[in-house]
């Protein structure tokens, strides 16, 4: 959510910071700005995107060696160029781009009125950077001083990088809940939100953490906490390819992400599955595995996407640990008190890393006595750094804002950790286990071979494009398959959307089904396929408009719906890696045929880093 460029060394900064400003793109804004300092200080911001920003700079001529650039997602203040950021104090001083929301920017901003100061914008942002200019005037401190006494005053979460435009030497950045990775340069130095717009300079960076206080220079680096304390900065390689962030041939990241799913499931297991296909080695999980085989309950926190793939696994947890699983909304849980007891097991996933809600979860769980585990994408996010053990996705980056690959990663993992779990309790054979794994090396190939639905896909698309609302049904493990596929539609097509299990559908939404309701119901091969054929006989009697999802050769679903999308034969506990594919393709063929923004749907961000 919003995303942060920073730059400071001998090069123009002006096109380095527009580059990392479109790699951003991704994180979801509706507004963008830069600054650039030196002897002279401009600042260019407009609502809109980053094309419409680039040309008023180019246009400018302008150009200095440090800046910062920033795109916005509207919190407090409506999408425009007065809110937008960089965000300026005053007088003039302190110059500010801001992730995060300042919690208790209304009590400041009142103290700050009532000693004259006049605000130009609606945005707790330039409360903060009227707070240090308030700070450095009055208190007579130099800017590094004004910074931290303003930090230690803030509530919330923040990411930051601060210009004060008299010291154009260095840039000063702060963290508190809201990702910043420095870049470091040889003779320059980089700040950004997130390792995707630095990648092209340097894969040498450093993660700071909450209360962290860096001063960048172009070839010095200090990092401080907000209370002063000295901090030896970490630097780490990063593993991220320029090509992993280009479209590559592809019109839409999405699309290429759900083509890259085989490659990204494959990289979940690969050296984890033992040669022989016999066990599975979570490295991560080394030292917590056998508390969690002895565990009496998991909890898994997550939030959107993460939530559907936690709510398949609580199916696996409980068919192959017999360990009793709840299911939790990230958002939901920190705030209802809930009863977490000594030797419970927080499973806590997220694309990311950053979740603002799971975070907070994570927290909780671990003030309450839970080992917590986290499940994730991105090495060097917050959630590996706050939890007990965690098992890495390694999907590499997904810039869609609709998350698909990470999903089936997220699904892996979980996979593999319920297998190994419950062949460490004894629940699962060898010769079961060892036949779960080989199914689970196989998924990639099978996916492969689901791609070539496409074609099918969009044909379907076709037809429904202009519909206004689609139902989304399935039973057992299929279940959150249409969970996602109905969050599929309507995050990026804007058609509304949900799905339910089969068998609630006389509940309720049967209620809908009429001759111009598509209803999508992912009907592979398992226990309850005999039940999900009478629910689909239920939508024909009503002339509802049935698109199947089922298991290669089947003729019996094949008679009674009107269009069918075939996917290959795997066990039930697997099947939604299958089943996945073609609603992904569905939803990005109907958002493009409605010229939707696919990769940057509407009001949504990728990160979603504040609550």
């Amino acid at each position: 959510m919003c995303g942060i460029i920073g730059y400071i060394g001998s090069q123009p900064a002006r096109q380095i910071i527009i580059n990392g400003l479109k790699r951003l793109e991704y994180r979801g804004y509706d507004s963008a700005g830069m600054a650039l300092v030196g002897e002279e200080t401009r600042v260019f911001k407009c609502a809109g995107r980053v094309k419409d920003l680039e040309e008023i700079v180019n246009a400018s001529g302008f150009n200095s060696s440090v800046g910062m650039g920033h795109t916005r997602w509207a919190t407090h203040g409506e999408p425009n160029e007065l809110n937008a950021h960089p965000q300026v104090s005053y007088k003039g001083n302190f110059i500010v781009v801001h992730n995060g929301i300042i919690e208790n920017y209304l009590r400041l901003k009142k103290h700050l009125e009532s000693r004259g100061i006049v605000f130009t914008s609606q945005t707790d942002t330039e409360v903060l950077a009227n707070l240090i200019e308030h700070l450095y005037l009055e208190g007579d401190l130099n800017a590094e001083q004004a910074i931290s006494l303003a930090l230690n005053r803030v509530e919330g979460a923040y990411g930051l990088v601060i210009i004060r435009t008299k010291e154009a030497d260095k840039l000063f950045a702060a963290k508190k809940g809201s990702p910043l990775v420095i870049g470091v340069g040889e003779g320059e130095n980089f700040i950004a939100s997130d390792a995707t717009p630095i990648v092209e300079y340097t894969q040498r960076v450093i993660y700071l953490n909450d209360d962290d206080l860096a001063i960048i220079k172009k070839d010095e680096l200090i990092l401080k906490t907000i209370r002063t304390k000295n901090i030896e900065p970490e630097v780490k390689k990063i593993d991220l390819k320029i090509g992993e962030i280009d479209k590559e041939g592809f019109a839409h990241f999405m699309l290429k992400e759900i083509f890259e799913q085989p490659r990204a499931i494959h990289d979940t297991f690969r050296g984890r599955v033992l040669p022989d296909y016999s066990g599975v080695m979570l490295g991560g999980l080394h030292n917590i595995i056998d508390s969690v085989a002895q565990a009496e309950r998991i909890i898994i926190v997550a939030c959107g996407t993460s939530w559907h793939a936690g709510l398949l696994g609580e199916y696996l947890f409980e068919e192959y640990t017999r360990i009793p699983v709840e299911v939790e909304y990230a958002s939901e849980f920190r705030y209802r008190g809930p009863i977490i007891k000594q030797g419970d097991i927080v499973i806590a996933i997220s694309q990311s890393g950053e979740t603002a809600d799971t975070l907070a979860a994570i927290k909780i769980a671990r003030e309450k006595g839970a080992r917590v585990i986290g499940v994730c994408n991105v090495v060097g996010s917050s959630i590996p750094r706050e939890t007990d053990a965690g098992v890495y996705t390694h999907a590499g980056p997904e810039i869609g804002v609709a998350s698909t690959k990470a999903f089936t990663t997220q699904v892996t993992v979980l996979a593999m950790m319920a297998f190994s779990i419950g062949h460490l309790k004894g629940v699962i054979s060898d010769t079961l286990y060892k036949e779960l794994i080989t199914e689970l090396v196989s998924i990639p190939g099978k996916i492969e071979k689901t791609l070539a639905v496409n074609d099918k896909a969009l044909e379907l698309a076709k037809v429904f494009q202009n519909t206004h609302n689609a139902l989304y049904l399935g039973r057992g493990y299929l279940f959150p398959v249409a969970l996602e596929g109905a969050l599929k539609l309507k995050e990026i097509s804007y058609i509304h959307a949900e799905g339910y299990p089969a068998a609630e559908m006389k509940h309720g939404p049967i209620a809908l089904i009429d001759e111009n309701m598509p209803v999508v119901v992912v009907a592979t091969k398992d226990d309850t396929y005999e039940k999900i054929v009478s629910n689909i006989q239920e939508i024909k009697a009503r002339k509802g408009n049935v698109i199947a999802i089922v298991t290669e050769g089947d003729e019996i679903i094949k008679k009674m719906a009107d269009y069918v999308l075939e996917v290959p034969e795997t066990i039930p506990a697997l099947s939604g890696l299958l089943a996945v594919i073609p609603l992904q393709l569905l939803s990005y063929h109907m958002a493009v045929l409605r010229g939707c923004n696919v990769d940057q749907p509407r009001n949504l961000a990728k990160s979603v880093t504040v609550e």
